[in-house]
Protein backbone atom coordinates (compact mmCIF):
# COMPACT_ATOMS: atom_id res chain seq x y z
CA UNK A 1 0.00 0.00 0.00
CA UNK A 2 1.60 3.55 -1.03
CA UNK A 3 1.90 5.55 1.90
CA UNK A 4 -0.87 8.15 2.38
CA UNK A 5 -1.07 11.89 2.77
CA UNK A 6 -3.44 12.34 5.79
CA UNK A 7 -3.86 16.38 5.34
CA UNK A 8 -4.64 16.14 1.92
CA UNK A 9 -7.65 13.77 3.07
CA UNK A 10 -9.36 16.18 5.10
CA UNK A 11 -12.54 17.60 4.05
CA UNK A 12 -13.34 20.14 7.18
CA UNK A 13 -11.56 20.83 10.26
CA UNK A 14 -12.70 22.82 13.33
CA UNK A 15 -11.40 23.29 16.81
CA UNK A 16 -12.69 20.26 17.80
CA UNK A 17 -13.75 17.66 15.23
CA UNK A 18 -11.49 16.59 11.94
CA UNK A 19 -13.56 15.13 9.31
CA UNK A 20 -11.42 13.36 6.56
CA UNK A 21 -12.06 11.06 3.13
CA UNK A 22 -11.02 8.18 4.03
CA UNK A 23 -9.80 6.38 0.81
CA UNK A 24 -10.68 2.40 0.04
CA UNK A 25 -9.02 -0.79 0.78
CA UNK A 26 -7.59 1.42 4.22
CA UNK A 27 -8.54 0.41 7.43
CA UNK A 28 -9.94 2.79 10.28
CA UNK A 29 -8.44 1.24 13.21
CA UNK A 30 -5.32 -0.92 13.85
CA UNK A 31 -4.85 -4.44 10.71
CA UNK A 32 -2.76 -7.35 11.67
CA UNK A 33 -2.64 -7.58 7.77
CA UNK A 34 -2.14 -3.85 6.90
CA UNK A 35 0.76 -1.55 8.04
CA UNK A 36 -1.49 1.97 7.86
CA UNK A 37 -4.28 2.66 9.29
CA UNK A 38 -6.28 5.95 9.60
CA UNK A 39 -6.31 6.48 13.64
CA UNK A 40 -2.56 5.85 13.73
CA UNK A 41 -2.01 8.51 10.82
CA UNK A 42 -4.39 11.02 12.17
CA UNK A 43 -2.48 10.66 15.51
CA UNK A 44 0.88 11.46 13.87
CA UNK A 45 -0.46 15.09 13.33
CA UNK A 46 -2.21 15.09 16.57
CA UNK A 47 -1.38 13.14 19.41
CA UNK A 48 -4.56 12.74 21.51
CA UNK A 49 -7.19 12.72 18.64
CA UNK A 50 -9.78 10.01 18.67
CA UNK A 51 -11.96 7.96 16.19
CA UNK A 52 -15.48 8.41 16.64
CA UNK A 53 -16.75 6.14 14.38
CA UNK A 54 -15.85 3.13 11.98
CA UNK A 55 -15.88 2.41 8.33
CA UNK A 56 -15.06 -0.95 7.04
CA UNK A 57 -11.79 -0.94 5.04
CA UNK A 58 -12.95 -1.45 1.47
CA UNK A 59 -15.40 1.46 2.01
CA UNK A 60 -14.51 5.36 1.33
CA UNK A 61 -15.57 8.37 2.36
CA UNK A 62 -16.62 10.68 5.19
CA UNK A 63 -14.82 9.48 8.74
CA UNK A 64 -14.97 11.26 11.68
CA UNK A 65 -12.40 12.29 14.21
CA UNK A 66 -12.26 13.89 17.78
CA UNK A 67 -9.33 15.94 18.89
CA UNK A 68 -10.23 16.09 22.41
CA UNK A 69 -12.27 13.46 25.19
CA UNK A 70 -15.13 16.27 25.69
CA UNK A 71 -15.72 16.74 21.69
CA UNK A 72 -15.65 12.37 21.65
CA UNK A 73 -17.97 12.25 24.14
CA UNK A 74 -20.57 14.76 22.58
CA UNK A 75 -20.52 12.90 19.31
CA UNK A 76 -20.59 9.25 21.00
CA UNK A 77 -23.88 10.67 22.46
CA UNK A 78 -25.08 11.75 19.18
CA UNK A 79 -24.09 8.72 17.91
CA UNK A 80 -26.12 6.88 20.73
CA UNK A 81 -29.19 8.67 20.27
CA UNK A 82 -29.73 8.33 16.18
CA UNK A 83 -29.01 12.02 15.79
CA UNK A 84 -26.03 11.83 13.65
CA UNK A 85 -27.21 11.58 10.24
CA UNK A 86 -25.50 10.11 7.36
CA UNK A 87 -25.31 9.40 3.85
CA UNK A 88 -23.93 6.91 1.62
CA UNK A 89 -24.15 6.64 -1.92
CA UNK A 90 -23.84 3.11 -3.80
CA UNK A 91 -24.41 1.52 -6.99
CA UNK A 92 -26.80 -1.69 -7.68
CA UNK A 93 -27.81 -3.61 -9.81
CA UNK A 94 -31.38 -2.83 -11.90
CA UNK A 95 -33.07 -0.13 -12.35
CA UNK A 96 -35.02 1.24 -8.99
CA UNK A 97 -37.57 3.72 -8.36
CA UNK A 98 -36.87 4.41 -4.13
CA UNK A 99 -38.30 7.85 -2.96
CA UNK A 100 -37.49 7.36 0.44
CA UNK A 101 -38.46 3.79 0.93
CA UNK A 102 -37.71 2.64 4.71
CA UNK A 103 -36.34 -1.17 5.11
CA UNK A 104 -36.95 -1.57 8.67
CA UNK A 105 -35.72 -5.57 9.25
CA UNK A 106 -33.81 -6.78 11.99
CA UNK A 107 -30.48 -8.03 11.43
CA UNK A 108 -27.82 -10.73 13.50
CA UNK A 109 -24.13 -11.07 12.52
CA UNK A 110 -22.33 -13.70 12.67
CA UNK A 111 -18.97 -14.57 14.01
CA UNK A 112 -17.16 -14.60 10.89
CA UNK A 113 -18.68 -11.41 9.90
CA UNK A 114 -21.20 -12.14 7.62
CA UNK A 115 -24.86 -10.94 8.72
CA UNK A 116 -28.27 -11.55 7.82
CA UNK A 117 -32.18 -10.85 8.74
CA UNK A 118 -33.65 -12.51 11.30
CA UNK A 119 -36.86 -11.61 13.13
CA UNK A 120 -35.15 -12.53 16.68
CA UNK A 121 -31.62 -10.14 15.24
CA UNK A 122 -31.08 -6.28 16.69
CA UNK A 123 -33.20 -3.57 14.81
CA UNK A 124 -32.05 -1.53 12.13
CA UNK A 125 -33.70 0.82 9.45
CA UNK A 126 -32.27 2.19 6.41
CA UNK A 127 -33.84 4.69 4.05
CA UNK A 128 -32.98 4.93 0.76
CA UNK A 129 -33.56 6.95 -2.54
CA UNK A 130 -32.42 6.96 -6.33
CA UNK A 131 -30.41 9.56 -7.14
CA UNK A 132 -30.02 8.36 -10.68
CA UNK A 133 -31.35 5.49 -12.73
CA UNK A 134 -28.93 4.45 -16.16
CA UNK A 135 -29.90 1.50 -18.12
CA UNK A 136 -29.21 -1.05 -16.20
CA UNK A 137 -27.93 0.10 -12.38
CA UNK A 138 -28.76 2.94 -10.40
CA UNK A 139 -27.24 5.55 -7.97
CA UNK A 140 -28.75 4.98 -4.65
CA UNK A 141 -28.65 7.32 -1.34
CA UNK A 142 -28.94 5.56 1.34
CA UNK A 143 -29.86 6.83 5.07
CA UNK A 144 -28.76 4.50 7.67
CA UNK A 145 -30.22 5.35 11.03
CA UNK A 146 -29.38 2.25 12.75
CA UNK A 147 -25.54 1.05 11.96
CA UNK A 148 -25.41 -2.44 12.05
CA UNK A 149 -22.78 -4.75 10.49
CA UNK A 150 -23.23 -4.54 6.70
CA UNK A 151 -26.86 -2.83 7.42
CA UNK A 152 -26.77 -0.78 3.64
CA UNK A 153 -25.49 -3.74 2.06
CA UNK A 154 -28.05 -6.49 3.56
CA UNK A 155 -31.22 -4.19 3.19
CA UNK A 156 -30.41 -3.38 -0.30
CA UNK A 157 -30.18 -6.89 -1.27
CA UNK A 158 -33.47 -7.45 0.40
CA UNK A 159 -34.72 -4.82 -1.97
CA UNK A 160 -33.51 -6.79 -4.58
CA UNK A 161 -30.92 -4.10 -5.56
CA UNK A 162 -27.59 -5.79 -4.11
CA UNK A 163 -24.43 -3.44 -4.67
CA UNK A 164 -22.00 -4.12 -7.94
CA UNK A 165 -18.82 -5.93 -6.33
CA UNK A 166 -21.01 -7.25 -3.10
CA UNK A 167 -21.03 -11.12 -4.43
CA UNK A 168 -21.01 -11.67 -0.07
CA UNK A 169 -24.67 -10.69 -0.63
CA UNK A 170 -25.78 -11.48 -4.45
CA UNK A 171 -24.04 -8.28 -6.18
CA UNK A 172 -21.77 -9.46 -9.13
CA UNK A 173 -19.13 -7.63 -10.16
CA UNK A 174 -19.51 -5.14 -13.37
CA UNK A 175 -17.48 -5.24 -16.00
CA UNK A 176 -16.71 -2.62 -19.11
CA UNK A 177 -17.98 -5.09 -21.66
CA UNK A 178 -21.21 -5.41 -19.87
CA UNK A 179 -21.65 -1.31 -20.73
CA UNK A 180 -19.43 -0.91 -24.30
CA UNK A 181 -20.77 -2.64 -27.69
CA UNK A 182 -17.58 -2.49 -29.29
CA UNK A 183 -15.33 -3.61 -26.08
CA UNK A 184 -12.05 -5.43 -27.19
CA UNK A 185 -10.19 -6.77 -24.51
CA UNK A 186 -6.58 -7.65 -25.58
CA UNK A 187 -5.53 -11.32 -26.59
CA UNK A 188 -4.63 -13.82 -23.34
CA UNK A 189 -6.12 -11.24 -20.40
CA UNK A 190 -8.76 -11.81 -18.33
CA UNK A 191 -10.90 -8.65 -18.14
CA UNK A 192 -11.00 -6.94 -14.28
CA UNK A 193 -14.16 -5.04 -12.92
CA UNK A 194 -14.07 -1.40 -13.33
CA UNK A 195 -14.34 -1.54 -9.33
CA UNK A 196 -12.43 -3.84 -7.67
CA UNK A 197 -14.55 -3.63 -4.03
CA UNK A 198 -18.36 -3.11 -3.13
CA UNK A 199 -19.57 0.36 -4.96
CA UNK A 200 -20.05 1.89 -1.56
CA UNK A 201 -19.21 5.71 -0.57
CA UNK A 202 -19.53 7.87 2.57
CA UNK A 203 -21.03 10.75 0.95
CA UNK A 204 -21.90 13.00 3.46
CA UNK A 205 -22.37 13.35 7.31
CA UNK A 206 -23.78 16.06 10.00
CA UNK A 207 -24.04 16.31 13.63
CA UNK A 208 -23.77 19.44 16.04
CA UNK A 209 -20.46 20.15 17.45
CA UNK A 210 -20.12 21.33 20.99
CA UNK A 211 -21.30 24.60 21.11
CA UNK A 212 -24.61 23.06 19.14
CA UNK A 213 -24.03 24.25 15.92
CA UNK A 214 -24.37 21.88 12.98
CA UNK A 215 -21.14 20.34 11.46
CA UNK A 216 -21.93 18.97 7.62
CA UNK A 217 -19.11 17.41 5.40
CA UNK A 218 -19.37 15.60 2.27
CA UNK A 219 -16.44 13.48 0.32
CA UNK A 220 -15.75 13.95 -3.10
CA UNK A 221 -15.80 9.85 -5.09
CA UNK A 222 -12.72 8.13 -5.03
CA UNK A 223 -10.92 7.64 -8.28
CA UNK A 224 -12.23 4.04 -9.13
CA UNK A 225 -16.24 5.10 -7.41
CA UNK A 226 -15.84 7.95 -10.35
CA UNK A 227 -15.00 5.96 -12.97
CA UNK A 228 -17.53 4.14 -11.92
CA UNK A 229 -20.14 6.56 -12.28
CA UNK A 230 -18.58 8.15 -15.45
CA UNK A 231 -18.67 4.91 -17.57
CA UNK A 232 -22.50 4.69 -16.29
CA UNK A 233 -23.38 8.24 -17.32
CA UNK A 234 -22.48 7.46 -20.83
CA UNK A 235 -25.85 4.27 -20.85
CA UNK A 236 -27.94 7.15 -18.99
CA UNK A 237 -30.87 7.62 -21.24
Amino acid sequence: MKKIDFKSLVVKETDDYLIVNKPPYFPTLEDRHEAQNMLALARLEFTDIQVCHRLDKETSGCLVFAKNPEAYRNLAMQFEDRKVEKVYHAVAEGIHDFDGILVDRNLSASKNGIARIVANGKPAQTIFKTVKSYFAHTLIACKPITGRLHQIRIHLAYLGAPICGDELYGGKPLFLSSLKRKFNLKKDTDERPIMQRVALHAFAISFTDLSGEKISAEAPYPKDFAVMIKQLEKTSK
